[in-house]
């Protein structure tokens, strides 16, 4: 049974390389409710996640929000594996213990913790221009 966990650990690393990688997270997304956009890019040494609020819809709530526009929503998240980051989100003056996953191109998704009891999940999309 050992030998075969080793193999199959050797066999995964081998083929790792060749999974389908997915496009980069850099770019601006939308949150499922057509409110909020974010752009992220890759930071610090290349592989770490950054963002910033950059737009609101004109909805009347939003402008409790309007202050921290251009402000940022993501420092340095560090990548825990494939298409994965995790740190601290700074969401409308909340802070969150966070993970943003990458679902494909086009979609990631963002899950979040305050005093790991309130816990929030939202769909993002790309802005395709």
């Amino acid at each position: 049974m050992h030998n075969f966990t080793r193999w199959l650990a050797v066999a995964l690393v081998s083929l790792a390389p060749t999974l389908p990688a997915l496009a980069s997270p850099e770019g601006v997304w939308e949150l499922e409710t057509r409110d909020t956009r974010f752009s992220l890019n890759l930071c610090g040494d290349g592989t770490r996640l950054c963002g910033q609020l950059v737009w609101l819809s004109d909805v009347d709530y939003n402008e409790q929000y309007k202050p921290y526009l251009n402000r940022p929503m993501a420092e340095m998240l560090t990548p825990v594996g494939a298409n994965q980051w995790k740190g601290t989100l700074h969401l409308f003056g909340q802070r969150f213990s966070g993970t943003i996953t990458q679902r494909s191109e086009n979609q990631l998704t963002l899950s979040g913790c305050a005093f790991l009891v309130v816990c929030k999940t939202y769909q993002m999309y790309r802005l395709v221009p």
